[in-house]
């Protein structure tokens, strides 16, 4: 079965939950849970293909300090592979605060000068493991210095190598579109984008015109994640909806992240489209059941257990 790498942030989140917009007025207000977790969208997606079973490597960039020291001893603890851990000695690692409201929805207070926006091409490997056959850069936009012809760059490297392609993102950052992105997305067999993500960047509004346009960008295929609603997913050789599954949530930090981590298992396992989008949808279901991104492994037999609880057809 393929190896798969991830290339993203690793960073420490305190989370708070439930947060309330009353302690602007009161100066203090009371929390249910207050947590220090690690976080960022490559370690999220590292951390469930782990869980799933997988050996993932993951490159990321760390400081020299406590939190990198927290990150690293969660790779170790959790079984992801260190071999490309990058570190540097005068930036802080990456600490984000997650304000979590009752409904599961978050707020982020971010450190742009740490970690989390200062991966580089130079922390990327020139050449990737033999046994690497999946590589995912786990958010465009959130480092400035990795734009459209620095991903490029790095996702052509890969694909002479023979390893499939596969990019998720978040929100824009400069205004940019997705015909900006063409020269990076175009390189890219596998782009993930959440709906709001996508509706910034095409100027679209239902996920089936979200994809078409990344798909006329050059993308392969197009994966959107419509949270509580599942996925839509589309090639040029078929398209179709994936209903989500009915859990209660209660955090969706690291949603996402673990729906790509679901998918990129069944890529890995060479399963069918449709098979990857319900393993997606899944992974992102067990991630909202509790508070913070990957606190409690998610396990196969999990997912597999959800999937037959709800009669999801299993391709």
């Amino acid at each position: 079965m393929k190896n798969i790498m991830i290339i993203g942030a690793a960073i420490g989140d305190v989370l708070v939950y439930p947060a309330s917009p009353e302690v602007f007025a009161s100066g203090s207000h009371p929390a249910g849970e207050i947590l220090l977790s690690t976080g960022g969208d490559g370690l999220n997606e590292a951390t469930v293909l782990a869980g799933l079973g997988k050996d993932p490597y993951l490159c990321t960039l760390l400081g020299r300090d406590q939190m990198g020291e927290l990150v690293t001893a969660h790779c170790r603890t959790r079984g992801i592979r260190q071999d490309f851990l990058r570190y540097e000695e005068d930036i802080s690692t990456g600490l984000n605060v997650v304000l979590v409201q009752e409904n599961g929805e978050r707020s982020f207070l971010t450190n742009p000068s740490s970690t989390l926006r200062n991966l580089r091409p130079c922390h990327i490997p020139e050449i990737f493991p033999q046994d690497v056959g999946i590589l995912c850069l786990a958010s465009i936009f959130v480092s400035p210095w990795l734009g459209s012809q620095e991903l490029a760059e790095i996702f052509a490297r890969a694909k002479m190598q023979g390893i499939t392609v596969c990019a998720d993102m978040t929100k824009r950052k400069q205004g940019e579109t997705a015909w900006d992105m063409k020269e990076a997305f175009s390189k890219v067999d596998y782009l993930f984008a959440n709906r709001e993500e996508g509706q910034l960047l095409t100027g679209r509004k239902e996920p089936e015109e979200i994809a078409e346009v990344f798909l006329e960008c050059g993308a392969g295929c197009a994966v959107i994640k419509n949270g509580e609603k599942g996925c839509y997913i589309k090639n040029e050789k078929e398209a179709f909806a994936i209903p989500g599954f009915s859990v209660d949530c209660v955090d969706t930090t690291g949603a996402g992240d673990s729906f790509c981590a679901g998918f990129l298992y069944g890529l890995s396992e060479e399963k069918d489209l449709y098979t990857c989008g319900l393993y997606g949808n899944a992974c992102g279901a067990l991630a909202v059941r509790q508070v913070g991104a990957c606190r409690e492994k998610i396990l196969w037999k999990d997912v597999k257990k959800l999937i037959e609880e709800q009669g999801k057809k299993n391709g």
